[in-house]
């Protein structure tokens, strides 16, 4: 039966007469160590430690390692390896990384970027839309604001205009005489065909009248009274002493009949 490589150590380092405790002293190799490589109980030993411990040894020994490490290489032969695997890591990484941008560069790859286009796209109406939403209902409330307040003055104006018709319409409705006398005058007035006033009215009296179609005068001496009608100065209808009779007064002014 062909002896392992610890059995042969161990009885090269017997038939120098040498002991654990001394090859410990000369290579600093534990003893543990050395004793598990004789043993071939080297399961537990890192690899790349177990190959150092190996070469320290069998040098120590005075053997060759080869002999003894099949898979031992010199310095020089595993500087020269691990270059070349560094190398053979550093191609497979290229030919690795090539074939994904290979295959990012067929159908998938246009599929994807054809997604993220859209999805920009997409963003981009969005971000428009919401913007020109935001502008649209800034510029109606302040459409509607003016228009309110257009709004709100034309009201204004049409309800002064409304009470303004009414108020001359109500002024255009009735007939309103005022006379004023400077002197004594006699005085006949009927209105609406109704004898109101057949007397003389005292100097420095004034009297108001209101009707709603006409009034009928007579003054018994023109030149001494005032007359006013819907609030408008009427001039003298006639000189002092002068006697007129069947004034009409209406709506549309003042009518002498002789």
């Amino acid at each position: 039966m062909m002896e392992s490589s610890g059995e042969r150590l161990k009885k090269i380092r017997l038939s120098k007469g040498l002991s654990l405790e001394e090859a410990y002293k000369k290579t600093k190799i534990h003893l543990n160590v050395l004793k598990a490589i004789e043993d071939d109980n080297i399961i537990n030993i890192n690899p790349i430690y177990l190959k150092g411990f190996l070469k320290i040894y069998c040098r120590f020994l005075g053997v060759d390692p080869k002999d003894f490490v099949p898979e031992y290489k010199d310095p020089h032969t595993l500087k020269l390896a691990a270059l070349e695997t560094q190398g053979n890591n550093k191609l497979s990484f290229m030919k690795s990384a090539a074939g994904k941008l290979g295959y990012l560069g067929s159908d998938n790859f246009r599929k994807i970027r054809k997604v993220l286009v859209i999805g920009l796209a997409i963003l981009v109406i969005l971000f428009v839309l919401f913007n020109l939403g935001k502008f649209i209902k800034h510029r109606l409330s302040i459409l509607f604001s003016k228009k309110s307040s257009i709004s709100s003055v034309s009201k204004v104006n049409k309800d002064t205009a409304n009470k303004q018709v009414q108020k001359n319409a109500g002024v255009s409705l009735n007939v309103m005489l005022t006379i004023v006398a400077k002197e004594d005058c006699w005085i006949n007035l009927k209105v609406d065909g109704r004898t109101v006033f057949q007397s003389v009215l005292k100097k420095g009296r004034s009297e108001t009248w209101e009707a709603k179609d006409k009034m009928e005068l007579t003054i018994g001496n023109a030149g001494i009274v005032s007359l006013e009608v819907n609030g408008q100065s009427i001039p003298p209808l006639g000189r002092k002493g002068q006697v007129i009779k069947n004034i009409l007064i209406t709506k549309e002014g003042i009518v002498t009949r002789r």
